[in-house]
């Protein structure tokens, strides 16, 4: 049997895009699309404009969702992950350079990153995701009990 934990650490590996669900003031859910990297603890790290609408309404609620899928036709094996917890704006110098070492180069030279924070009219920071609760989709390598949850 495969070990859930290696295989979503995996999944995060081969998937560079996540959707990330946030929710405003009005309780209304948002959806939108952010480039990801997870470290060793399963910290889920982005890199985000301050003036997005996602950014606005983890200031208000730092409570979100999110999830990722591999690539598969209709009818094939299924395998994502969905997850929620908590999500933080860094402010932190040693937060943000381990950010930095975990999302660079896999998703965005240093450079490329530099430029987004120092954007003078959309300002990027880096934001953490702290998961409680992953759950494992896989048809795959668990075909008789699909979903696999975990406790962060």
């Amino acid at each position: 049997m495969k070990d859930v934990k290696a295989l979503v650490r995996e999944y995060f590996e081969e998937q560079k895009l996540m959707q990330l669900a946030t929710v405003g003031e009005d309780s209304q859910p948002w959806v939108c699309s952010v480039w990801q990297a997870m470290d060793e603890q399963m910290n889920i790290y982005f890199i985000s404009s301050v003036t997005r609408r996602h950014s606005k309404e983890i200031e208000r609620n730092n409570n979100v969702a999110g999830a990722l899928a591999k690539q598969h036709t209709p009818g094939g094996a299924a395998q994502g992950i969905q997850f929620e917890g908590s999500v933080e704006v860094l402010e932190d110098e040693g937060d943000i350079i381990h950010a930095r070492s975990v999302f660079e180069g896999r998703i965005f030279d240093k450079e490329t990153i530099d430029n987004f924070i120092e954007h003078p009219e959309k300002p990027h920071k880096f934001y953490k995701i702290t998961p409680k609760k992953i759950v494992l989709f896989d048809t795959v390598n668990f075909p008789e009990d699909s979903r696999q949850e975990i406790e962060v």
